[in-house]
């Protein structure tokens, strides 16, 4: 769409499908460039509109990719307990792998889980981060409900653990995709081959080791 071409959306149905494109072209813009080199004024031009009128739909560049870490959070939830819960039981480096590969299979969510603590949440109204923690709080739930019926985790070992999963996975993709740079230096130097890391078995290892943990001190649910 042209910015010439575009027209202020009059209906809410308009306005909505306005929004949904706004989202659109951050999703695809954030997967092609990385999420923090992304500005608004990229998003405005993918879309095909100046950035003042990008601002009657969102409030920041942050909110757009709030927005889009709830549904990142919406979707990662529904694919592991879809998972989760087709298993009448699991070890804890089951869970950890179906925990980590999730994860490493959504990198943009990687990339947002990231940048949501650092900037994404600084950036916009209270209640849009109300909206955001909210969301993330329903799916922490639903996750925990799994992670208790299989391994028997109690509602704060399973808020740590999901804490834990996302903060590193957000941790590694952020190691596991350096810049073009870093990535030469990395390839020049066997010494520092050990800062090319890879997000789905270095997760699946600590978080193994995590669960196992926590499963030795607390009695597996019947």
């Amino acid at each position: 769409m042209s910015e010439a071409g575009f027209q202020r959306a009059r209906s809410a149905a308009a306005k909505q499908a306005r929004e949904q494109a706004i989202l659109d072209a951050a999703r695809a813009l954030g997967r092609r460039h990385g999420v923090r080199d992304v500005t608004l004024t990229d998003i405005a031009a993918a879309v095909g509109m100046h950035k003042s009128a990008l601002l009657r739909y969102f409030e920041t560049r942050e909110q757009i990719f709030l927005e889009l870490t709830a549904e990142g959070w919406r979707q990662w939830s529904a694919d592991l307990c879809g998972d989760l819960t087709g298993r009448a039981r699991a070890t804890p480096a089951e869970v950890a792998g179906v925990v980590s590969g999730t994860l490493a299979a959504r990198p943009m969510f990687c990339d947002l889980l990231a940048q949501a603590p650092l900037n994404l949440e600084r950036n916009v109204s209270i209640e849009s981060v109300r909206s955001f923690k909210l969301v993330t709080l329903g799916e922490v739930e639903r996750i925990g409900r799994e992670l208790h019926r299989l391994l028997g985790l109690t509602e704060l070992q399973a808020v740590d653990m999901i804490a834990t999963a996302t903060g590193m996975a957000g941790a590694l993709w952020q190691m596991a995709t350096p810049g073009p740079r870093l990535r030469e230096l990395y390839a020049s130097d066997p010494r520092l081959a050990h800062a090319a890391v890879e997000v789905e078995p270095r997760l699946t290892r600590v978080l193994t080791a995590y669960l196992t943990g926590l499963t030795a001190e607390t009695p597996a649910a019947t």
